[in-house]
């Protein structure tokens, strides 16, 4: 019997739009892959509270499995898409990113490289690249990472707090977020990531490496400015790290305003 390897959890509200172009980035990486020593890949969509067709357009893809979560947030969804998998590994990825080339195949190596030498590597996370952003716009987003990643180091190895991942942009082990609870789901949306982190850096170790991009959008950077957005993820990222919960409980739903 194969076993399932990597599991794609996909949360998606009222995404009719960019959901087609994530799903075709994955299969794209997936469908030619093969077993991977003996192994096999699941695509999971959840439809979180979607009003539109999200559902229909995720049910027209030939082997992507559907979830339905009422409860809308991303936390919720993240959980549901979570306890329906059966993959060793769950891939979070966002529903209006795309996958770089080769992203799979870098995933699955470094979790095995790290398996053969007997590090117990629980998960793995890089940065976004926004594919809807100009050259001058996309320098601010550089500097911004540079400075998170300063923030990264400092706080993994010298003060040993925590560490980072990016969300729409992480592997975890399957196993080991068992072993911590699962998704904190009384998080709303800002910090989310940054506590699974945190409580995941308690039981293994959490890489953020740049050789691990995601196409995404920058519809929240957009509709809310860059600067402001930086701050505000900034501040929650040591909020969340330090006090264990996010300085910002509300957020704009960026999803609402668009695409019937």
């Amino acid at each position: 019997m194969i076993r399932v390897r990597l599991s794609f959890v996909i949360p998606a509200y009222n995404e009719e739009r960019y959901l087609p172009a994530c799903l075709e980035s994955i299969l794209a990486q997936t469908r030619d892959l093969g077993p991977h020593s003996g192994t096999a890949i699941e695509v999971i969509v959840v439809n979180n509270a979607s009003s539109d067709r999200t559902r229909e357009v995720a049910l027209s893809y030939p082997g992507v499995m559907v979830v339905d979560e009422p409860r809308k947030g991303l936390p919720y969804a993240r959980q549901a898409g979570f306890c329906a998998s059966t993959g060793e590994l769950i891939a979070n990825v966002d529903s209006d990113s795309r996958l770089t080339p080769g992203w799979v195949r870098r995933v699955l190596d470094t979790f095995a490289e790290a398996q053969s030498k007997g590090q117990h590597l629980v998960a793995l996370s890089g940065p976004v690249e926004y594919y809807d952003l100009t050259p001058s716009q996309m320098v601010s987003v550089h500097l911004f990472y540079l400075l998170a990643f300063v923030l990264y180091c400092l706080n993994r190895y010298i003060l040993r707090a925590g560490s980072m991942v990016q969300g729409g942009n992480f592997v975890l082990d399957a196993a080991a977020l068992h072993e911590i609870g699962g998704f904190n789901t009384a998080i709303p949306f800002y910090g989310e990531d940054t506590d699974i982190a945190r409580r995941l850096n308690r039981v293994g170790k959490v890489v953020f490496t740049f050789q691990l991009k995601m196409f995404s959008s920058a519809r929240r950077l957009k509709k809310e400015g860059m600067l402001k957005i930086g701050m505000r993820y900034t501040i929650n990222y040591l909020w969340t790290t330090f006090r264990k919960r996010p300085f910002t409980e509300e957020y704009i739903d960026i999803r609402e305003q668009h695409e019937h």
